[in-house]
């Protein structure tokens, strides 16, 4: 089976060994002097023409390093393990690669095969070594062909997929288990740059005890005229992402933001103006009666409950907000699904950067309603996603660990991921902490809030706070469910999304559509005269996120063939990840809004 993926610019591991200096005598100088920048060019030249994974430049004959990456069920993407965890023929020095954050994060671990090619040299088969299998190596093997296990190889950071064996029905409903034993390279090349790789599996022998296995392989060179830049265009199924049904989904997501900014306007226009007409009569006449959301003018500016764990929550929504729109820009620009991790890093790093912006919001709403520990907001604000996220990421980890998958985060990188919090994320987060509380601290609010808060009258069903949240994300979800099916297919079905300015449409409209239901289910909130319009109204955007996983569970039971306590694990885990981050960043985007928008009715009513 011949599958690609995007690459990465790998870093060997080398050791480097330090020299002593000792003192030269004075006439030395010189020639010391002149023979270290003689061996200085020389080894320019010589490292400039030895071939290069780094650069991706080889001359002919110049050796081609096989990696190594990972072994696994091919129906669970985040199952897998070390390559050399089946008996295959292991090199008696293990060399691997050093890792980005975002590809340890990732699980990638590269390991150096045993295999060498020769650049442009064909190869028709070169034995790599012979086994005898056991009884262990056996059962290990025909539970791998079973599960259908395939494994991943890179050479010039082009990834290859190559199945492990296959499974023959025999007559009489027996089965018999066979063992590819080898492997077949079918290279292109452009002058001095590799093109394309891709993998065979071939030579099946049936996996029995104490038999001897050969493994093999070949490698066959020709040439393209594909540019080295457009190499990577072969991995992007085009027919899928750019199908009819994804332009029609972004259309009529479109529509709905034109209807749902209608409606809107007409509230503005047509309704607040006739409110507003009714009570200027009114007040002409001296008999000034107010109804609606007028009435509660004493009581809307109130500050809202648990005013820390709000006040984090909306900093932290408006981060990911920010946060997300970066990501988006920054994919268009870079086309990151080349790299390996890279886009991952890059999620780490907007954030780490961005955690100014969530002090920023938090500490400034905060002060502004009254709030006096504002080093407890800033805490909450810099501990509310990361340790969410490091509470899931812990029991998916130790999951990881126990089955000793390759897939778990390393000691190392949890490591990095800790100084980064400490020593980047809560500085920054501090820093906007102060700035918030000492530019935007000033409540500036149209209506004095009155010393005792009005009693709330009776609702009916459809009135009711909690109706008007679980129905407050069922719009928003339908403008990005379809846009969440090819990103689910990308990441759990080894397909590399690369369509990000469809992405960046969707997370525009999505916004839109969050901002206009949450003002609209405002309005009639406060025409029934509920005053509790700030958690309403962030939690009417935050059910989207509720949504997001209904639909991941309903995708894990009928899109998929996933199965085993891991794989459930990560699936799960990861889903319940981005459905948090989803639900606060649209309940920022909501709460916001409708902030705008009660600010805005209210500065234009003559109060006493």
């Amino acid at each position: 089976k011949k599958r690609t993926r995007p690459p990465t610019s790998p870093r060997v591991c080398v050791q480097k060994n330090r020299a002593s200096c000792a003192r030269l005598p004075i006439g030395a100088g010189r020639m010391a002097s002149r023979s270290v920048v003689r061996l200085m060019l020389l080894l320019a030249v010589v490292a400039f023409a030895l071939a290069d994974h780094k650069n991706h430049i080889y001359e002919a004959g110049d050796k081609v390093v096989v990696w190594a990456n990972k072994v696994g069920p091919f129906h669970n993407p985040q199952e897998y393990y070390g390559f050399y965890t089946l008996p295959f023929c292991e090199p008696e020095k293990l060399v691997s690669q050093f890792e980005g954050l975002g590809e340890a994060i990732q699980g990638y671990e590269l390991t150096k095969m045993v295999e060498e090619l020769s650049y442009r040299y064909d190869l028709s088969s070169k034995t790599v070594c012979e086994k005898v299998l056991t009884e262990a190596d056996v059962d290990v093997l025909k539970s791998a062909v079973q599960q259908q296990y395939w494994y991943q190889l890179f050479i010039d950071d082009l990834p290859m997929w190559g199945m492990v064996g296959e499974v023959v029905a025999k007559q009489g409903g027996e089965e018999e288990y066979y063992l590819y034993t080898h492997k077949q390279f079918d290279l292109s090349f452009n002058n001095d740059r590799i093109i394309e790789v891709n993998l065979t599996s071939e030579s099946a022998v049936p996996i029995r005890a104490g038999a001897k296995i050969s493994y093999t392989y070949g490698a066959t060179w020709t040439a393209s005229a594909t540019p080295f830049q457009e190499r990577f265009d072969k991995y992007l199924d085009r027919s899928f992402f750019e199908h009819e049904i994804h332009w029609f989904s972004v259309l009529n997501a479109f529509m709905l933001v034109l209807f749902l900014v209608g409606l809107v306007a007409m509230i503005l226009l047509r309704t607040l103006r006739r409110d507003y007409g009714q009570f200027e009569e009114d007040i002409e006449e001296d008999a000034v009666e107010e109804s609606g959301w007028k009435l509660i003018h004493g009581d809307v500016f109130r500050a809202p409950p648990h005013l820390v764990l709000f006040s984090a929550l909306y900093g932290t929504g408006y981060q990911l907000a920010v946060l997300a729109l970066a990501v988006i820009l920054f994919a268009i620009l870079g086309s990151y699904y080349r790299s390996r991790g890279t886009l991952l890093t890059v999620v780490i790093v907007c954030y780490v950067l961005s955690s100014v912006v969530a002090g920023y919001v938090s500490a400034g709403y905060y002060i502004q309603q009254g709030g006096k520990n504002w080093i407890k907001t800033l805490l909450c604000t810099s501990l509310l996603l990361p340790g969410t996220v490091a509470a899931l990421g812990f029991v998916i980890n130790f999951g990881a660990v126990y089955y000793d998958a390759q897939s778990h985060i390393p000691i190392g990188t949890m490591f990095v991921l800790s100084v980064l919090w400490t020593f980047v994320c809560l500085p920054l987060t501090t820093v906007g902490t102060i700035l918030g509380r000492n530019w935007v601290g000033k409540k500036d609010v149209p209506c004095r809030v009155k010393p005792i808060p009005r009693q709330l009258p009776e609702h009916t069903w459809y009135t009711k706070p909690s109706v008007s949240i679980l129905l407050g994300g069922i719009l928003p979800f339908a403008s990005i469910f379809i846009e969440l099916y090819f990103l689910f297919t990308s990441f759990w079905h080894y397909k590399y999304y690369y369509v990000y300015g469809f992405l960046l449409m969707v997370y525009l409209i999505l916004v839109v559509v969050t901002a206009s239901v949450s003002i609209v289910s405002t309005y009639l909130m406060l025409n029934a005269e509920d005053y509790r319009w700030q958690w309403t109204s962030y939690l009417s955007g935050a059910t989207t996120g509720l949504y997001v996983y209904l639909y991941a569970t309903y995708y894990y039971y009928e899109r998929t063939h996933m199965s085993g306590m891991l794989q459930t694990s990560f699936y799960f885990g990861y889903m319940l990840m981005l459905s948090i981050s989803l639900g606060i960043l649209c309940g920022a985007v909501a709460f916001h809004s409708t902030s705008w928008f009660v600010h805005s009715i209210y500065r234009n009513v003559k109060v006493d």
